[in-house]
């Protein structure tokens, strides 16, 4: 490259060169963002937390053929993109063999009903939080994986459109687009909490 790395590729380069130091400050620096960025994609805090792991075990694996091309940040989304829709596939596969295999009532209907703790001043706001934060969620799971991808990577972590678009393998312009249908969906979805 050109122009000088930022400290996360200069931090990588290291890494390729078998320093530990550099590797555990980029998992410090990296690791809530990779958390969160997986649990938008699969809604599940506690594999998020596991694919998270395997992202930077990924990382580590790969640090002696990494080459500098793009940001840091831009391989390393990459490869929590690919680990979250592996884990979304999975997932699908897992529930149709479920389907077919037995009628058992799913989570939702085995869970222990979930009650406002009467201590609290806004138990009715706080109930209403938890709704319009399962509806987000639902709504974001029913993305296509594209359009999940790229708004939980320009909402959540702030990135450009042009890094967006390198991790999603599109154009600039597709990558907007792909954002907005994403973003117009969600609204559609999300009307009845958004409408006063």
């Amino acid at each position: 490259m050109g122009q000088e790395l930022d400290h996360d590729t200069q931090l990588m380069v290291q890494v390729s060169k078998g320093d530990l130091r550099a590797f555990e400050e980029l998992v410090e620096k990296h690791k809530a963002s990779v958390i969160n960025a997986v649990y938008k994609m699969i809604n599940d805090l506690i594999e998020a937390e596991d694919i998270a792991q395997n992202v930077f075990i990924q990382i580590y694996k790969a640090a002696p053929r990494y080459q500098p091309s793009a940001k840091f940040t831009t391989w390393m989304f990459t490869i929590v993109r690919n680990l979250s829709l592996n884990e979304i596939r999975r997932r699908s596969i897992h529930k149709l063999d479920s389907l077919e295999g037995s009628q058992l009532p799913d989570d939702s209907e085995r869970a222990e009903p979930q009650f406002a703790d009467p201590k609290t001043k806004n138990s009715i706001q706080v109930a209403e939080q938890n709704e319009l934060e399962r509806a987000i969620d639902e709504a974001m799971a029913s993305l296509p994986e594209n359009q999940r991808t790229a708004l939980v990577l320009r909402r959540y972590e702030d990135m450009p459109y042009e890094e967006i678009a390198k991790i999603i393998n599109c154009s600039v312009p597709a990558t907007k687009s792909i954002i907005f249908r994403a973003r117009e969906t969600m609204k559609e979805k999300l009307r009845g909490f958004l409408e006063p």
